[in-house]
């Protein structure tokens, strides 16, 4: 089926279209009993056409929790006016009749969970095995975490995001063969950016870097500029789930060279980023390393 092309009437329960004569009972009114996530759109919009099948697969495994309303703004252009949408696709949520969050650009399939995540938890309609997703977040130590999430797979076999929980979780223990399996066993089809970073930490953790922490630190005080040390010191961090520091080790050479070390290490700082589950480490590293390349 055309990217473009919209959706048929009743080829989802939780996809709508919607326009200017029915955007108030849609969308207004119907966010008084469910969220709406408004995704506003056009024909000719690339970007568009990556985020679209996106959202329409997370409003069906989210299962009735939010309803996606889909907004062709070359259609709707006084309503896209009002609404004040300079770029698209932009996507906005609403609850109660009120707009609470929103953001444009095709964002990959994981932050548009965490997007959607980060709202619908306090809202009505968190399912069970959310709920123990959210505890597992919040527990005191990780095997209690590990347990809850292997709850919450008990309640909902097929819940991607609870499966990528608890295999960041056997990965931080080292459990690497048992996420591997737990890797192996999700779909072709289900195989986000989120699943691919998750392939890295696990290929990650699986080779030790060579060398001593102590020592490669020992000599990175004493030398700043031993970039070789920096680089072998960063790996180590990197291994042990230490994000922010073996990002911090890179940027400094970025920082302090200007030739042959500067691009090795902006080149395993993209490389790692990917790798990262840290959504706040990935956005710091990525404007230093703007800052320092400029």
């Amino acid at each position: 089926m055309n990217a473009f092309a919209p959706l048929p009437t009743g080829s989802s329960p939780h996809v709508v279209d919607v326009g200017e004569a029915d955007f108030r009972e849609s969308v207004i009114d119907r966010s008084f009993e469910v969220p709406v996530l408004l995704d506003c759109w056009a024909p000719w919009c690339g970007p568009c056409r990556s985020l679209g099948p996106i959202l329409e697969k997370l409003a069906g495994e989210y299962q009735g929790r939010f309803v996606l309303a889909k907004l062709n703004t070359e259609e709707s252009p006084q309503l896209a006016a009002a609404l004040q949408i300079r770029s698209i696709p932009m996507v906005m949520l609403i609850v109660e009749g009120r707009p609470v969050d929103q953001f444009t650009g095709a964002l990959p399939e994981r932050q548009v969970r965490e997007f959607l995540d980060r709202h619908l938890a306090a809202g009505a309609g968190v399912s069970e095995a959310e709920q123990l997703r959210q505890d597992a977040a919040a527990a005191e130590t990780p095997q209690a975490a590990e347990a809850l999430l292997r709850q919450a797979l008990a309640l909902e076999p097929r819940n991607l995001a609870v499966k990528f929980d608890l295999v960041e979780r056997l990965v931080a223990r080292g459990a690497v063969d048992d996420a591997v399996r737990w890797l192996d066993g999700i779909a072709e089809a289900d195989r986000d950016d989120r699943y691919d970073a998750l392939l890295k930490r696990v290929a990650l953790a699986r080779n030790r870097p060579a060398g001593d922490k102590s020592e490669l630190a020992a000599r990175v005080a004493a030398q700043p500029r031993d970039f070789d040390a920096r680089l072998a010191l960063a790996a180590i961090l990197i291994y042990e789930g230490d994000f922010d520091a073996g990002f911090d080790q890179l940027l400094e050479i970025v920082l302090r060279d200007k030739g042959d070390w500067r691009e090795k290490a902006r080149a395993q700082l993209v490389e790692w980023f990917s790798a990262c589950p840290d959504t706040e480490a990935v956005s710091r590293g990525r404007r230093y390393l703007g800052m320092y390349l400029n």
